[in-house]
């Protein structure tokens, strides 16, 4: 093996680790959060979907997105994101912000969760403010809520919320990804530290599963959900996608109520 192809072939071996123990740790859970997210959406309320920094990436990857379907609502905030490594929008404030307590209190005045709803949490490390506060904020409102963390970085660290929770602590459901919480895998010679994360493949294929698993129990109770599709797929009816959005737009009307 060249030492160039190496850390590629290091990398994916880790990956799909991580994946095998994901199938074979974690359906359980995430079968059992589908079918709590599928009660949400049968009775007409929401799935909530959080997180901030790159865990906003399986947020976005939820809905919409083809192979999705109304009843997801992504909680996104881009003073929770970056956009740029440095400056406005860039990394140094959404640090700083996603440890900030009492920030989370005031981004959610915008969104109706409440009694009935389940609020979806990702976040890697489980400790800062941003998760764990939206977790908290919705238990408060009457939602469930489900995680999902590095179940060995909420083993291995204390809580850093003046609560003293872990996100893994506040939730109804913690899935697991399986992911170290170094989250870099690969080792790179005459480097001090590793590269090359893991967690958001794991968040994503998770994210991904977590829609199965709820179009799944739908499908169960009866319910037929109109699936986002892609433009590549043939004989999808005609203005499929724009009647997903009028859907949306007409059911996040029905929440605020």
């Amino acid at each position: 093996m060249s030492k160039t192809l190496a850390p590629v072939e290091a990398y994916l071996e880790k990956v799909e680790s991580i994946l095998a123990r994901i199938r074979e740790t974690q359906a359980p859970a995430i079968d059992r959060a589908g079918e709590m997210m599928a009660g949400a959406i049968a009775k007409g309320r929401a799935v909530f979907v959080f997180g901030s920094g790159h865990s906003a990436i399986p947020v976005l990857d939820v809905f919409p997105r083809y192979g999705s379907f109304v009843g997801f609502y992504p909680l996104t905030d881009p003073r929770l994101m970056w956009f740029t490594p440095v400056g406005p929008g860039g990394a140094r404030e959404l640090l700083w912000l996603e440890r900030e307590e009492g920030y989370i209190a005031n981004f959610l005045k915008s969104h109706p969760l409440g009694a009935g709803d389940v609020t979806l949490v990702f976040s890697h490390g489980g400790l800062n403010a941003a998760p764990v506060e939206t977790a908290l904020a919705a238990k408060e409102r009457g939602s469930a809520v489900v995680a999902v963390t590095s179940m060995t970085n909420a083993r291995t660290h204390a809580p850093t919320h003046s609560s003293g929770k872990r996100l893994a602590d506040v939730a109804d459901v913690a899935i697991d990804n399986c992911t170290s919480p170094e989250d870099a895998q690969v080792t790179i010679q005459g480097w001090q530290h590793p590269v090359a994360a893991a967690s958001t493949v794991a968040f994503v294929a998770i994210a991904q599963a977590l829609v199965a698993a709820t179009a799944q129990h739908l499908a169960f109770s009866g319910i037929r959900k109109r699936v986002f599709v892609s433009p590549n797929v043939k004989d999808v009816e005609p203005g499929n996608n724009e009647r997903v959005f009028e859907e949306y737009e007409a059911w996040i009307r029905t929440l605020a109520r």
